[in-house]
């Protein structure tokens, strides 16, 4: 295993003449010997079960099992050997006076080269505990870590003062240290001297050797590049630093090797493009306001293993100022840091840690990324543009609760934790997105623009529970339906937008300890499916459209909503509309299908289970209910605000009363006079009344209505298809004669 993890981590490795002429491959006792040239190469197939050796522009082919180490051969005439012996080192320098100037005072080295070759080898060995190495190159060089340990008490252990890039080689088999000190000692004039193992130009670490890295310069970081940095290969241990783990002024690429880092400020920073391809990259981050991986510009997560751990309150675990992009890779990020608390106008401002958190976009298109939010308030995933999700799969959890807090204006509030929250708008067209939030007043999903799930060809599988308590911000009086005062509560909900939430196509999954979705735009239903398994209102939104797919819905209160938030009895404006489509409603202590405006229904097979205890009811509506084609089926109570459709709908109706409670799971069945079922039906609660509309009704026909029996058919949500009734009790024949018929018995 271990070698297939080194073997690997040399993907796209490029050479770049690096002045190693011979490059060895061991294969079971066996070695091929190549020279090697500028532009030479190794890659894998997809499988990574072949290796390639590109050689000058011929290709050699290995089976990567058989390949037992890679090793290389140095050109003794451009290699400079630098070994340190405590105070002393030895130098052994075959450029001298040809443009390689090395200077030595005690355990100091500092270069000098002039000379017009590039890719010059400076290979470091030995220990110092009061020394370090110093360069001034004109062109690119490389710098071999062989058995190398340089504490530098007064500064960094490796300073680059060469704008030109470096080749960091960490010679197979070998272990190398770098220290730095506390504090630095003074700079020459104009000279940067910023970490433990500095340099002004480009640095690309590889080879399969292993390097710790110890950061303690009070301003310093440990590695860092005022260019690039790429890793290519290697074993890399940064094992604390006082500010950056890694910094990149400009991009910083993960290429392979692995690394680990441990920082007291930003753990890995980038000016400019982060990018992790291939390779291992973990990160641990434990100090309040840091940010464990961050970029200025763009973060791209496209293969790879990428490990984040934070634990510092007010932290971020992966930040960009701009966008993070993932498209493969597999991603773990766990942030158990606390929200904190900051002054701000006559009050105070919730500062939330994150773990994934982009000023700009967030774009998901590959990979496997599991997040978990654990401190209170926390969030998986928050991005001040919008969160689009095209392919790869999203495991996010947040379990930190929420409280109350007084906020800028004065006023009592609360904060929470969120699952995704977005400052903009949820586009999720592909993959698979997991939510659970645990934590009072936690959030699934959360938006202040529009939420849209699937384009209309794409099956995105998207999955949101929440499970934690609702929390108080002022308690609500008591004095029934319109008394009293409602109270404020920030509660518990699975999926909430400003704007409208439009599903297109997919399948969407919710248990929700509150509302499933609440949509103070509107909530639109183009085609999928949705099933609310637990709520207590399953829909809210005073525009409720529903043009085809499947819903199912289990509420405790309403299971569709439409509202604009104000309550009362009065006409709102709301509406709720089916124009056709699946819609299987249940609601144990609410409306079911509850409008503080309209109701209309176009079309669809619409099946309601009601409460079974007054005054709640299976339809309710302040406006006006019509009916105009479909398949509708509402069981509910004896309540006088038991309701039906108005006379004005152009489908005729039944409104079908009993005077005495049917138990639960008694068949209600209609038949014509030929013995041509209408309908079959069970509710699963007692009910006394039952709605019933189809375009089957016609005026001047009669029915026959019966109640208990038998049937053979199936059952599917209480609705039975296929199969023959067995008659039970006959309970009423009646003949139509309007558009809405009263029937008792």
């Amino acid at each position: 295993m271990k070698k297939s993890l080194a073997l690997l981590a040399l993907l796209s490795i490029s050479f770049c003449s690096i002045a190693q002429d011979i490059i060895r491959f061991h294969q079971n006792g066996n070695m091929s010997v190549y020279n090697l040239f500028e532009n030479d190469s190794i890659y894998f197939d997809e499988s990574h079960t072949n290796m390639f050796f590109d050689n000058n522009g011929t290709i050699n082919s290995f089976v990567t099992a058989d390949v037992d180490s890679i090793t290389f051969l140095h050109d003794a005439l451009t290699s400079i050997f630098i070994n340190y012996n405590g105070d002393a080192v030895e130098v052994t320098n075959p450029l001298d006076g040809q443009g390689v100037a090395v200077s030595v005072s005690g355990g100091f080295v500092t270069v000098n080269s002039t000379s017009t070759l590039s890719n010059l080898n400076f290979i470091l060995s030995g220990n110092t505990t009061n020394g370090g190495f110093k360069i001034y190159s004109d062109n690119p060089y490389n710098l071999l870590l062989n058995n190398v340990s340089l504490l530098n008490p007064v500064g960094p252990a490796i300073n680059s003062q060469s704008e030109r890039q470096v080749n960091i080689v960490l010679v197979e088999g070998t272990s190398n240290s770098l220290t730095d000190g506390a504090t630095y000692a003074s700079a020459v004039l104009n000279e940067d001297q910023k970490a433990t193992l500095f340099a002004e130009g480009d640095i690309d670490f590889m080879g399969g050797g292993y390097l710790t890295v110890h950061g303690y310069g009070s301003a310093a970081h440990a590695i860092a590049s005022d260019s690039d940095l790429e890793i290519k290969h290697g074993n890399i241990s940064v094992v604390g630093s006082v500010k950056d783990g890694i910094h990149a002024s400009d991009h910083l690429d993960v290429k392979g090797g692995i690394t680990n880092v441990v920082a007291s400020d930003d753990g890995v920073s980038a000016g400019g493009v982060f990018e992790i391809e291939c390779g291992q990259l973990s990160i641990t981050s434990s100090v309040t306001d840091t940010k464990a991986l961050t970029s200025d510009t763009l973060i791209v997560i496209s293969g790879g293993f990428l490990t984040v751990i934070n634990s510092g309150t007010q932290s971020k675990g992966i930040s960009s100022s701009g966008d993070i992009q993932i498209t493969g890779g597999s991603t773990t990020i766990s942030d158990s840091g606390a929200a904190v608390l900051v002054a701000l106008g006559s009050g105070m401002d919730a500062k939330h840690s994150a773990c994934l958190t982009a000023d700009g976009n967030i774009e998901i298109s590959g990979g496997q990324t599991t997040i978990q939010a654990t401190g209170v308030g926390g969030r998986a995933i928050k991005t001040d543009l919008n969160f689009e999700m095209t392919g790869g799969s999203i495991s996010a959890s947040c379990s930190g609760n929420g409280t109350t807090y007084t906020n800028s204006t004065g006023t009592l509030d609360a904060y929470h934790s969120t699952c995704l929250r977005t400052n903009g708008d949820v586009n999720i067209l592909g993959g698979t997105f997991t939510a659970g939030a645990s934590g009072s007043g936690g959030k699934g999903i959360e938006s202040d623009g529009d939420i849209t799930i699937g384009d209309g060809s794409t099956a995105p599988v998207v999955s949101v529970t929440t499970t934690g308590t609702n929390i108080t911000i002022t308690s609500g009086g008591g004095g029934g339906p319109g008394g009293g005062s409602s109270g404020n509560y920030d509660e518990a909900k699975a999926i909430k937008t400003d704007l409208i939430f439009t599903m297109n196509s997919g399948d969407l999954t919710i248990d929700s300890n509150d509302d499933g979705v609440k949509a103070l735009g509107g909530f639109v239903l183009n085609n999928g499916e949705i099933v609310i398994s637990d709520s207590k209102e399953g829909v809210e939104a005073p525009f409720i459209t529903i043009n085809n797919g499947t819903i199912h819905v289990n509420s405790t209160d309403d299971s569709l909503n439409g509202t604009h938030g104000s309550g009362g009895e009065s006409d709102d404006g709301s509406l709720v509309l089916i124009n056709d489509g699946y819609v299987h409603l249940s609601g144990s202590a609410g409306d079911p299908l509850d409008s503080n405006g309209d109701v209309t229904i176009n079309g669809g097979l619409i099946l309601v289970h009601g409460p079974q205890s007054s005054p709640e009811v299976g339809m309710d509506y302040n406006g006006t209910g019509l009916v105009n084609g479909g398949i509708v089926i509402i069981s509910g109570t004896n309540s006088n605000m038991t309701q039906g459709f108005n006379t004005t709908s152009t489908q005729r109706s039944l409104i079908m009363k009993s005077t005495s409670s049917l138990a639960a799971n008694t068949i209600i069945h209609l038949e014509d006079s030929n013995g041509n079922e209408l309908f079959s039906f069970k509710p699963i609660r007692s009910f006394y009344s039952v709605v019933f509309s189809s375009p089957l009704l016609t005026n001047g026909t009669t029915y026959r209505l019966y109640s208990s029996g038998s049937h053979t058919g199936t059952v599917a949500d209480g609705y039975i298809t296929g199969g023959a009734y067995t008659a039970g009790t006959l309970e009423q024949t009646f003949t139509i004669s309007s558009m809405v018929t009263n029937v008792t018995y």
